[in-house]
């Protein structure tokens, strides 16, 4: 009996445990079937909000192209760092080497990731350099990773910066062109989910949420050949003559598409960090000046059309000045008598003042009003100014004389040559476009007869008795006319001033009419005549040579050759 007590009690004891066992089996086997099939949805969800990721995937923004197709603006692949802070963290041994390639102080790195120690995700320097992201993937430190991105990029430098304006650090149009077609140009960011490890990286691409879509080019109107030319004789001129501030415009007469535009001083976009403010604006497009002499074939347009002159009166000017409403206004001399071309060769005051004094003040308003003074000229550039003309009905006397030979009124740049293309093309007004082959249809300003003889005056005051003769074009007939307008300021005028120049070119057949405008010019020459017709001289040189337009004053590269031969 003794004996068979031991015999049970290691029976029951073999039974319980493989009691015991058998339960732990059917629970584990319960639990298994209830975490595969009852709880497989909320496990999987589970799993994916820890290691499912949806990525964005970065997408290149439109080129901008010149006319010609060459690349004024474009996107190039880079790199930026960006780190998880926590697992960074844990590495803090390696947080100074990663410093110093970031040049940045360790400490700074570390407090800024301490501060952010919650999150997933924090950059830490954007659009690196190639040579640096590859020093940073050979380091191989937990939690720092690199990630595509692209950066804008600007071929011409200073040369077009205010047109093509820059982009942000999102790579989003902040000003000039890039702003203005910022929504043509971006692209649509594509998305796609994924499966990261613990450390972050992609170990499986599970699905594409959205295609990525590229911005789409820009092709616009300027010559980047022209662009570098003028920009070119712009610079030496603020230079030699110790301007502050210039700029140039060239516009095709036939279509009004700007081939040029340029403005001194300028910044180079591929630096934003470096960008001045004096050098952001473009100043043909944003600042107004009161043009001067340069006003004055508008005035005299005005006073033909009304019936106040006939082409072959003569005016006599003489002694030189005029007293209009208790203030005097002069010439540089006394011209005597004076045709009504001759106002424009000599550029008389006194005389266009006494012509125009004779016209019903709401004439002169409305011939300036059509050919765009007062309004913006519709380019789409953003900040562009519309200029100052009053409604003729504030108008005093002396204002109404003023008008005449360009004070009492502010235009841009643009605004003259657009205002110059017009008479070029026989009284046809046409909005300065940016776009190439872009629908601009001209509206009728002036009779074309009349838009001709003032073409021809033009050709005069660029001749050897006016004021514009430096503007002259060996083998091409030069229309145009000076401006030299006081700066106002606290007090009244000053002695600082704008030398202007505008003008179009061949007279017999207008293709390219261009603006030079010179602000404060130092020293003993400050004329338009002096400081912009040479400019102008230089660039329509090279424009009509660049877009092969035949000459049409045979006489004059016929003499210039033969003086050169010998």
């Amino acid at each position: 009996m003794k004996a068979a007590r031991p015999q049970v009690r290691g029976a029951v004891r073999l039974w319980l445990t493989a009691g015991l066992m058998v339960v732990f089996a059917v629970v584990l086997i319960g639990r298994a079937i209830n975490l595969q099939v009852m709880e497989t949805e909320f496990l999987q969800s589970q799993g994916e909000a820890r290691f499912l990721r949806q990525v964005e995937i970065p997408t290149v923004r439109g080129n901008i192209l010149d006319r010609n197709g060459e690349p004024l603006a474009v996107s190039t692949p880079v790199e930026s760092v960006w780190a998880h802070p926590g697992e960074l963290l844990q590495a803090a041994d390696r947080i100074p080497m990663l410093a110093g390639l970031l040049d940045t102080p360790a400490e700074d790195l570390e407090r800024r990731l301490t501060q952010r120690a919650g999150r997933e995700f924090v950059w830490l320097k954007r659009r690196i350099h190639p040579e640096l992201a590859d020093q940073i993937r050979e380091l191989a430190i937990p939690g720092v990773f690199l990630q595509r991105e692209f950066r804008r990029f600007y071929p011409t430098g200073e040369v077009s910066a205010q047109i093509l304006g820059f982009t942000n650090i999102d790579d989003v149009g902040q000003e000039g062109l890039e702003l203005a077609y910022n929504s043509w140009l971006e692209g649509e960011p594509g998305a796609k989910r994924v499966i990261k490890d613990r450390l972050g990286r992609v170990v499986q691409n599970v699905e594409m949420v959205r295609e990525a879509r590229a911005g789409r080019d820009l092709t616009v109107t300027l010559d980047r050949r022209l662009q570098y030319l003028a920009f070119r004789e712009l610079k030496s001129a603020v230079s030699e003559f110790g301007a502050r501030s210039g700029s140039v415009v060239v516009m095709d007469v036939t279509s009004g598409e700007l081939l040029a535009m340029v403005n001194v001083p300028s910044y180079n976009p591929n630096a934003p960090s470096r960008i001045a403010a004096d050098g952001l604006r473009n100043r043909a497009l944003t600042d107004v000046m009161e043009p001067g002499s340069v006003i004055k074939p508008f005035a005299l347009a005005a006073v033909l059309e009304a019936g106040v002159a006939q082409p072959d009166m003569v005016i006599d000017t003489s002694p030189g000045h005029r007293r209009v409403a208790g203030h005097t206004i002069r010439d540089v001399r006394n011209f005597g008598e004076l045709s009504v071309s001759g106002l424009l060769v000599k550029s008389s005051n006194v005389g266009v003042v006494d012509l125009v004094m004779d016209m019903d003040a709401r004439h002169l308003w409305g011939l300036y009003s059509r050919f765009g003074f007062g309004s913006v000229s519709g380019t789409g550039f953003p900040g562009e100014s519309a200029g100052v003309l009053r409604d003729y009905e504030r108008w005093r006397q002396l204002e109404q004389a003023t008008l005449s030979y360009g004070y009492g009124l502010s235009v841009t740049p643009v605004q003259l040559v657009r205002a110059m293309a017009a008479i070029a093309d026989g009284g046809r007004l046409r909005q300065p476009t940016f776009i190439v082959d872009s629908d601009n249809p001209p509206h009728s300003v002036l009779d074309p007869a009349l838009a001709q003889r003032i073409a021809r005056m033009l050709e005069e005051a660029t001749g050897p008795e006016g004021t514009g003769w430096r503007a002259d074009v060996a083998g091409y007939r030069v229309a145009g006319k000076t401006g030299t307008s006081r700066k106002v300021g606290a007090g009244g005028y000053h002695d600082r001033y704008v030398a202007s120049f505008a003008g179009f070119a061949p007279v017999s057949r207008p293709r390219l009419a261009a603006v030079v405008v010179l602000h404060d010019p130092s020293g003993e020459q400050y004329y338009g005549g002096q400081v912009a017709a040479p400019v102008f001289g230089r660039i329509m040189d090279s424009a009509l040579r660049l877009f092969n337009v035949p000459p049409d004053d045979y006489v004059t590269l016929l003499t210039r050759a033969e003086v050169s031969h010998d």
